[in-house]
């Protein structure tokens, strides 16, 4: 099974290049972020016509994720509990039956924190805190447990093309990576780093000539339950999509699982 992360910036604006992605590489699942739509906005029909089921959490004009999915979900749950208040489309997971039980995927768009001397990065901690609590529970399920999405968090110098200029940026700050640390020390493996000890990009900026110079950094994750980490078999990085025509600033990451 094929399971891929995308953060698209925006599904109408790359509904074209969404349907080439389905069509060229037929994951059997796979989550966006930033479709920037709400639900209604979504082009349901375009991709059940392509032989995908479509949950989504939208949101407009801003945000919002969805799980497109080759088989039916068993159970959808939209939003991170622990604030009420918190009216932000970040979180979507689905179950799915598999041979022997079930998967549990959660597509989430971690937010980007920055500038770091506004509320914005207070937020962006706090939501971490309810990530850490929601997936500590999740994992006591003892199944197969996928975290994929826009974690808006770079790992370690190694995910940056130059790391000191991002030094200092909510993606790579102390603040950040610690609850990106306490988030994996639940037991989490970075799928790519299962596979490979090499640099891998997943976004570069529009601006600057980033996407010419190789300048990008890897923001987009899929971390894995024990349960998981032992049926994954590769990850594939599908950089030829940020030569697409209108792409997204980010690329689709997959993992290829056993299940």
């Amino acid at each position: 099974m094929r399971i891929a992360t995308w953060n698209i910036n925006g599904v109408r604006a790359r509904e074209g290049a969404l349907k080439q992605f389905l069509k060229e590489y037929q994951p059997d699942i796979l989550c966006l972020q930033e479709i920037k739509t709400v639900d209604e906005g979504f082009p349901v029909a375009e991709v059940e016509g392509m032989g995908y089921n479509v949950a989504t959490h939208g949101q407009k004009s801003w945000n919002g994720v969805a799980i497109l999915s080759k088989m039916p979900a068993d159970e959808i749950t939209r939003g991170l509990p622990g604030d009420d208040s918190d009216e932000q489309a970040r979180l979507i997971e689905g179950v799915f039956s598999v041979e022997g039980g079930a998967i549990r995927v959660c597509n989430i768009y971690l937010p980007n924190g920055n500038p770091v001397d506004s509320e914005k990065f207070p937020y962006k901690l706090a939501w971490m805190e309810r990530l850490i609590a929601f997936v500590e529970e999740r994992l006591t399920y003892e199944e197969p447990f996928i975290l994929l999405g826009d974690f808006n968090l770079i790992p370690a110098p190694i995910d940056a093309h130059d790391p000191q200029a991002w030094w200092g940026d909510a993606l790579f700050r102390p603040e950040s990576l610690e609850k990106f640390r306490a988030l994996a020390n639940l037991g989490l493996t970075d799928a790519l780093r299962a596979t490979t000890d090499e640099a891998a990009y997943t976004f570069w900026d529009f601006q600057a000539g980033a996407w010419r110079r190789n300048a990008g950094i890897r923001i987009d994750h899929l971390m894995l339950s024990p349960q998981a980490a032992d049926r994954l078999e590769n990850v594939t990085v599908h950089k030829d999509v940020r030569g697409w025509d209108k792409p997204s600033d980010h690329v689709p990451v997959e993992g290829e699982f056993t299940f």
